[in-house]
């Protein structure tokens, strides 16, 4: 019989991957099907302001991201990989209303799979001990939701990134090594050998052009 009730689970795709939420029980390398990550979300209230609005990573549905930017497809080679947080029960409501607070700019939590690869073959990487399966949750913005921007020029989104300031600091120290977009890039990486995004990948060199 499986567990009464199913556990919190949160997949991060962005800061949560190098900054994970509190009270994590357990950790695991997934990726989503049928998502797209860009940096394609205003932010008015941790790297920008609501007169000069910086850059954050969002996830949106592929159909979505088709429609909105034939100039920026996404991939076939691109998956969007990330981890997965099964978090304390005795701290779920905590844990909640923090990720609330840290995703409240325009965010939406939806509930999805995350799959994982285990000895060569695909499965849902979030199961008990008696294999059921469980549903994750994770905030994505929605093409509606008003902070959404869309698709930017690479050379345009890499400048305004680096020209934004807000309350969290300058949007251009995501440039440094200690910072958002390298150490995000370089997470990315190391996730899973499969773990690929190009247009993360081609922002982070973009970046470096910059002075």
């Amino acid at each position: 019989m499986g567990s009464i009730n199913a556990p919190f689970v949160v997949f991060g795709y962005g800061s949560l991957i190098f900054k994970p939420p509190p009270h994590v029980r357990f950790q695991t390398s997934g990726f989503l099907k049928g998502y797209v990550r860009r940096f394609a979300q205003e932010s008015h209230d941790h790297r920008g302001t609501p007169e000069n609005p910086g850059r954050v990573v969002t996830l949106i549905h592929k159909e979505d991201w088709d429609r909105f930017s034939r100039s920026d497809a996404f991939p076939d080679e691109d998956i969007v990989w990330g981890i997965a947080y099964t978090i304390d029960p005795e701290y779920e409501a905590e844990v909640r209303d923090y990720l609330d607070y840290r995703e409240k700019d325009g965010y939406t939590m939806e509930t999805l799979h995350v799959y994982t690869i285990e000895n060569g073959i695909e499965k849902i990487a979030i199961q008990d001990v008696c294999n059921t399966l469980h549903l994750s949750k994770c905030y994505v913005g929605r093409p509606d939701n008003p902070s959404f921007i869309g698709s930017e020029p690479l050379e345009d989104l890499a400048q305004r990134i680096w020209a934004s300031v807000g309350p969290s600091g300058p949007n251009k120290a995501y440039y440094f090594p200690q910072e958002y977009l390298y150490r995000l890039a370089e997470s990315v990486r190391q996730l899973a050998p499969a773990s690929y995004d190009s247009h993360l990948f081609a922002l982070e060199v973009s970046s470096r052009t910059i002075t």
